[in-house]
């Protein structure tokens, strides 16, 4: 009986040091036990609640409701543990009198050499303030345009933040005055540059917030051609979630979104996906561009997708991304 008993000690023992290890050989849980990271279309809406609410009043550069939606995002991010890139998550910029804040936090790489090399992923968080009244509303709240893109960012930190998956670095990059001519990326890009930041890409996600026609891609790249970024991004997600949409360079839409100061800074692939095409919203830059015009499964179900396919590119030994002679 004492025989047995000790071999079931020696099992026990051995059983629970074994379950202290991960697949990784290290300590932790694995990573099949490991709890899921989820993006919900009930958290994207809470964000989206607030961020196109009137209280914000539009969200213009310089404006009491910008600042409330900067203090929401910079909460997001303290509460994600998504870290400051700089002393603060403010980046400040001056337009003549109004004082205008990007908000930038990092997710540092988990590889010792490939953490040295950023991912920048982007949205803007500013609108047009008041716009044309209808019935009695003059408040663009811009829910599409770009409180989609930029929870999208947002709940890409948080997914990021969470798993710690990523071998490369991330900047979480949100933009006040791109309604002004793209003034806040603008000045962030320049300040980066200046830094001596070492970049890889860049993707800003713009007006993500409707889905497209059951016979289209799901999202399209502006500038497809002037990289092979969508190829390399459909591979790991497996399927074309990024497409090719033909009036993207007839709009000039590559040189009209914040992805653009980051290409003219790094010279490196750099650019916007969209689901919104022309086609499948009318109220672009309108006092109905309302949360609860938003499709949040779409939204929620292109976040998810897009998951593997910037893990695979972030995470690839080498930089597969390249810019194209264009």
């Amino acid at each position: 009986m004492k025989k047995i008993l000790s071999i079931f000690i020696i099992i026990l023992l051995v059983s629970c040091a074994i379950k202290k290890k991960g697949a990784d050989g290290e300590d932790g849980k694995d990573a099949t036990s490991a709890e899921k990271i989820e993006i919900t279309a009930t958290d994207i809406k809470t964000s989206m609640e607030y961020l196109a609410s009137d209280e914000l009043d539009g969200r213009a550069t310089g404006s009491e409701g910008i600042e409330k939606a900067a203090v929401f995002i910079e909460n997001y991010f303290k509460t994600n543990d998504i870290m400051p890139y700089f002393e603060t998550y403010r980046d400040t910029f001056k337009l003549g009198e109004l004082i205008g804040y990007n908000l930038v936090g990092m997710i540092e790489g988990n590889d010792p050499n490939l953490k040295n090399e950023f991912i920048i992923l982007g949205g803007h968080y500013d609108h047009i303030g008041k716009g044309k009244e209808v019935n009695s509303d003059s408040i663009a709240n811009g829910a599409n345009d770009d409180a989609s893109g930029t929870i999208a960012a947002m709940e890409f930190g948080r997914y990021f933040s969470k798993s710690k998956s990523n071998k490369r670095s991330i900047l979480i990059t949100l933009y006040s005055a791109e309604e002004m001519g793209l003034k806040g990326s603008g000045h962030l890009a320049e300040r980066l540059k200046q830094s001596g930041l070492n970049t890889y890409t860049m993707i800003n996600f713009e007006m993500i917030g409707v889905p497209r026609a059951a016979d289209k891609s799901m999202a399209y790249m502006s500038g497809y051609n002037r990289s092979n970024f969508a190829p390399i991004l459909n591979k790991y997600a497996g399927e074309e979630v990024v497409g090719f949409f033909p009036k993207a360079k007839e709009f000039q839409l590559f040189f009209r979104s914040d992805n653009f100061p980051f290409f003219k800074e790094f010279n490196m692939p750099a650019h916007a996906i969209s689901t919104f095409d022309f086609t499948n919203f009318d109220y672009y830059h309108h006092v109905d561009d309302e949360a609860d015009k938003m499709d949040y499964d779409h939204m929620a179900s292109f976040i998810n997708k897009m998951i593997p396919a910037l893990e695979g590119m972030m995470n690839a030994p080498t930089k597969e991304v390249v810019l194209s002679d264009e």
